[in-house]
């Protein structure tokens, strides 16, 4: 029986050489990270037009004339920051509206403080939403406004659109959850069993890096171990470093939630599921989605952890509107904002569905 031989040599050959490779990847990776890197993110030029409180709005300066009559306002959620539509320039949802001529305006929520504590959803929709969009109507001098909500400012964008259908020319919905009874996702059982009154009553308000952590426990081997061998396999790479740096800036970069706010969130949406149900009071008022009569865009992805698809594809057979348009992309939370596929069907499909319904017969007169 003849013996197999080992190619001894073979495999020190091939050690060799990837030891070699490795010493020039390590050695580019140090030349890489010692280096001037470019990570400032929201870096969009803008201007704050209006503020109250903690809450400021921002008005990005148009790089052309507006195209569509109607400006567009963005709430993003209360949860991290509202950076993440303007992350890095070659990938900006910002930026890509406005060379497509939108007017755009977007809510900045600011960080709250203690006294922060005791405000409610009715003193962020009728209060904060309701002025700024009072003032970019006057501002404007437009009848209507388009209104595009993200995750929990989606939330907020329906409940102002069917409190003040009047104000609302078009609205788009991404990653909003309106349908909270289903189990498609861990956060969602999770809140069900949350007891938000000994969490507000405890904290105050609930701390950002709190609810940062719970997100990166809903899937802690991608979230937490999988991006940083990313990292390392990658490091030599200066674009992949910057725009890892930039992410790690956002994700960390988490404000603390209104105490009361997130006693009513957790409690009404997650669970009682009022809104989809129609009999949720926003400021003694019930929030009737037959009233939301305006045209309705919802974005979800397929794979979001944080909002899987039953929690947000309900809302277009719930509203008032004849003319709904669901679009699922295959991503995640943050994927349909930051990957290069979703990018060039995301703000690009947004722009297109409002130029087609850009009709300026609200309009009021415009002053020279």
């Amino acid at each position: 029986m003849t013996q197999t031989k080992i190619p001894v040599d073979l495999l020190l050959a091939s050690l060799a050489e990837d030891a070699e490779k490795a010493q020039v990847r390590v050695q580019k990776a140090s030349d890489v990270l010692l280096e001037r890197l470019e990570t400032d993110i929201g870096v969009t030029p803008y201007d704050v037009v209006y503020e109250e409180d903690r809450v400021k709005l921002k008005h990005y300066k148009p790089v052309s004339e507006p195209r569509l009559n109607h400006p567009l306002l963005v709430v993003y959620a209360l949860i991290n920051r509202e950076t993440m539509l303007d992350l890095q320039p070659d990938r900006s949802v910002v930026q890509t509206f406005l060379n497509n001529g939108l007017d755009v305006y977007m809510i900045d929520w600011g960080y709250p403080t203690r006294k922060d504590k005791f405000l409610t959803i009715d003193d962020h929709v009728n209060g904060y939403m309701d002025n700024i969009t009072e003032f970019i109507r006057e501002r404007t001098n437009s009848e209507k406004i388009n209104l595009m909500g993200i995750c929990m400012g989606g939330t907020f964008s329906v409940i102002y659109a069917a409190l003040h259908p009047e104000k609302i020319k078009n609205l788009i919905t991404t990653v909003t959850p309106t349908n909270f009874d289903t189990d498609q996702g861990l956060l969602h059982i999770w809140m069900k069993h949350v007891d938000a009154d000994k969490l507000v009553e405890s904290l105050g308000n609930m701390p950002g890096d709190i609810m940062n952590l719970g997100f990166l426990l809903l899937n802690p081997a991608r979230l937490m171990i999988d991006k940083y061998v990313g990292f390392l396999e990658n490091m030599d790479n200066k674009a992949f470093v910057e725009n890892f740096v930039r992410m790690e800036k956002w994700i960390f970069d988490s404000p603390d939630v209104p105490g009361e706010t997130f006693r009513q969130f957790v409690k009404d949406f997650y669970q009682k599921n009022l809104l989809i149900r129609n009999e949720l009071e926003i400021g003694g008022k019930r929030v009737d989605l037959q009233k939301i009569t305006m045209p309705v865009l919802n974005f979800y992805g397929k794979f979001d952890h944080l909002v899987p698809p039953a929690a947000c594809e309900m809302l277009t057979r719930k509203v008032g509107s004849k003319d709904t348009r669901d679009i699922c992309l295959e991503t995640g939370h943050i994927g349909i904002y930051v990957s290069g596929k979703c990018q060039r069907e995301f703000a690009p499909r947004i722009v297109q569905w409002l130029k087609e319904r850009d009709f300026d017969e609200d309009m009021r007169s415009r002053v020279a």
